[in-house]
């Protein structure tokens, strides 16, 4: 399986994302550049955290934007695979490839701490391999991570089991206290209705070794590599 890491001016979470992938997966990895729009020889691309263009305006406004963005419909539509954490995420918002907005932490305060995800939904090629209410550790670092959708989208994307990961407990109840920056109903990720596009705030790049204290942020790329050697389509694009 083949994957880019894009970077934008202000990415700096994808070393991280390199490493997993190339050290700690084996896969074939590529840096792409955010001006870069021929990513036809991918199988996914990963949007890493960071503070794109100094996150002017709102976070991912600017690089939400940009032309390798642009080429993320027509990517999606032949196939490919995106993945979009922390800042990832609030750049697949701000281009309207997920559903909802990242708005400022309810606590007004940059929130890097360690968290627990419960999976929400196992429809995703992201998490086909994983179980339902299956939790997982994972980092966050942001400050602006509230993720927000009107009442009634909130309802669609219940409906259409969009949402993919919730906030919770250790021992996956799903609780305001579990909550690290006030996202409604405790939305840590969501997909678009494919599936085939996912973005969380957790960052499961740095969830991959022992040493960093836990490895469920592995078990995405797993279930990835599972499905695609399910459906028989590893190397096949």
């Amino acid at each position: 399986m083949r994957f880019g890491v894009v970077i934008f001016p202000g990415t700096w979470s994808d070393m991280d994302f390199h490493h997993v992938i190339s050290q700690v997966l084996h896969q074939p990895v590529e840096y792409v550049w955010h001006r870069d729009t021929d990513v036809d020889r991918f199988d996914c691309l990963v949007l890493p955290g960071g503070f794109s263009y100094g996150d002017y305006l709102r976070a991912g406004a600017v690089a939400g934007r940009s032309p390798i963005v642009d080429a993320l419909p027509g990517f999606v539509a032949r196939g490919g695979l995106v993945l979009g954490s922390c800042n990832g995420f609030q750049i697949l918002c701000e281009a309207g490839l997920l559903p909802g907005t990242l708005l400022r932490n309810e606590c007004l305060q940059f929130r890097c701490q360690w968290t627990h995800v419960a999976v929400e939904q196992t429809e995703s090629p992201f998490t086909r391999g994983l179980r339902r209410g299956q939790v997982l550790k994972m980092p966050i670092a942001h400050g602006e991570g509230r993720y927000h959708v009107e009442p009634a989208l909130l309802h669609q994307l219940r409906e259409r089991e969009q949402i993919v990961f919730r906030y919770a407990t250790e021992a996956g109840e799903v609780t305001t206290g579990a909550n690290p920056n006030g996202s409604i109903w405790n939305i840590a990720g969501v997909s678009n209705e494919e599936g085939t596009v996912v973005g969380l705030m957790p960052h499961p790049e740095r969830a991959a070794e022992t040493t960093v204290g836990s490895t469920d942020g592995l078990l995405l790329f797993h279930s990835l590599l599972g499905s695609l050697v399910e459906n028989g389509s590893v190397l096949g694009r």
